[in-house]
């Protein structure tokens, strides 16, 4: 159901809607492209020191990221009993572990009898022993052995298992929430698991996993991919086959928001471009083009065709010559649009057919000016084949270049290392405003506005229920 007028029409570029454009595809429109819920989220600014006040960081820490789900692995990071991955988050440290061929715990990396890590490399145990002293924990979470137990009268009789965060699923993800008490995490992103039915994302495999240390916020890193219009002065090259100004956007639940923009069509910033330059572009044929294809791929377009219906074909070809599936079914969006559902606060996941991106912004460590940035790439596992093994981690550090991890992301490595040009400016420029705020646009960065409005609900809910005052 369409929610438009909820805010109207006036804040939408005069250029086709992305609904418009659905309409010339070669495929039925599945519903969940539909524009959705456009709630009214005010347009007031939004204050600078939010970015880098330590007062607020440390708001955010004990209301915020203490009582949200946050995606910690893949199920394939830790396949066997034993497994075990760490997550780390604002200076908690958590061991994600296999304890039975069913069962996967989080537990708080930190020996109870005086605080060590008991783990600092992901691995496979059937026993936590601290390094520092010996005292030990099964697998499963149930104390072992105290090497000078008859030292701890307090402990005699007591349970000394090792405190646990909350685990749950979604899609082959594995999700842990610090608070014991949250509501599982179907509830939180119902509407992002109903539209991700059509693709399977539990038989999916990691095919690239890039970490960035970035030096802004974590919030202002994150924004940075909740809007499209920025690719007009920080992604030109892409705007010839990218409907930027004139994308998508819409909020199914306070939890998760949603961002389409259209491939194949020009963006609305450039003169319009005909139909042949637009399939010369995508096909690495014209001025600036970018390739697309395998160099073996057709790169003639049939008369009366477009190039968006065209390279969504070609599109659903190679994948099928990848895979063994047949994606005849796929929708055009689904071959060729970035598809982007954001779950508060920190991922973001690309529905569609292809390689499916994934974003994880984090604080970095207890920095409140610097962030981590996970950029992971999601394959379909080739049918009847077996499973390829999980891409393990490429780290990039605070000066390291997205270009040093070019062979692994190819020419998103580009994109990426652009948008990484703007962010410690941001961050710079946000401090050295003159009028301490920002502002947001009604429509096209209403997601990045509602982000905001999450935090400070969680803030007050959290403050509240302590019985302190914000």
């Amino acid at each position: 159901m369409n929610h438009t007028a909820q805010v109207g029409r006036h804040d939408r570029h005069p250029a086709d809607t992305y609904e418009q454009i659905l309409e010339r595809d070669s495929r039925p429109v599945p519903d969940y492209l539909r524009e959705g819920r456009v709630p009214e989220v005010g347009v007031e600014p939004v204050a600078v020191d939010r970015y880098f006040d330590r007062k607020f960081f440390e708001k955010e820490a004990r209301y915020v990221w203490s009582r949200t789900w946050q995606m910690a692995c893949r199920e394939e990071d830790i396949p066997n009993v034993g497994d075990y991955v760490i997550y780390e988050i604002l200076g908690k440290s958590l061991i994600i572990a296999r304890s039975a061929p069913d069962r996967v715990q989080a537990f708080y990396n930190s020996c109870l009898h005086r605080g060590r890590k008991l783990v600092t490399l992901q691995g496979c145990k059937h026993e936590f022993k601290c390094p520092y002293h010996g005292f030990t924990w099964r697998n499963d979470g149930t104390f072992k052995e105290n090497p000078i137990g008859w030292d701890f009268p307090q402990w005699e009789g007591t349970d000394q298992s090792l405190p646990e965060a909350k685990v749950d699923f979604w899609g082959g993800f594995i999700f842990i929430n610090l608070d014991r008490h949250a509501r599982p995490l179907a509830e939180f992103i119902k509407p992002l698991a109903d539209d991700f039915d059509r693709f399977d994302f539990a038989n999916r495999y990691r095919a690239v996993w890039v970490q960035k240390k970035v030096r802004c916020n974590w919030k202002a890193t994150a924004e940075a991919f909740m809007e499209s219009h920025h690719s007009m002065a920080t992604h030109p090259q892409i705007l010839p086959a990218l409907g930027d100004a004139n994308s998508q956007y819409d909020l199914p639940n306070d939890h998760v928001s949603r961002h389409f923009s259209a491939s194949g069509v020009s963006s609305p910033f450039l003169p319009q471009l005909s139909e042949a330059e637009i399939f010369a572009y995508m096909t690495g044929q014209g001025k600036g083009g970018r390739r697309a294809l395998a160099d073996d791929a057709p790169l003639t377009l049939p008369e009366g065709e477009t190039a968006r219906r065209q390279m969504a074909e070609l599109a659903r070809q190679a994948l099928a010559q990848e895979t063994g599936y047949s994606y005849e079914h796929a929708a055009d969006a689904e071959m060729l649009d970035a598809l982007l559902y954001n779950v508060f606060p920190n991922i973001s996941v690309w529905a569609g057919y292809v390689s499916n991106l994934i974003y994880r912004w984090r604080p970095n460590g207890l920095d409140p000016e610097t962030a981590i940035m996970d950029v992971m790439i999601l394959k379909a596992c080739p049918k009847d084949q077996p499973r390829p093994a999980p891409a393990q981690v490429f780290e990039l550090g605070l000066d390291d270049p997205w270009a040093n991890a070019s062979h692994l992301l190819g020419g998103l490595a580009i994109i990426f290392e652009q948008d990484m040009g703007n962010l410690p400016y941001v961050h710079e420029g946000l401090r050295a405003s003159g009028t301490g705020f920002v502002h947001f646009a009604r429509y096209s960065e209403m997601r990045i506005r509602h982000f905001h409005k999450m935090i400070d609900r969680y803030m007050a809910e959290g403050a509240a229920g302590a019985g302190e005052t914000l």
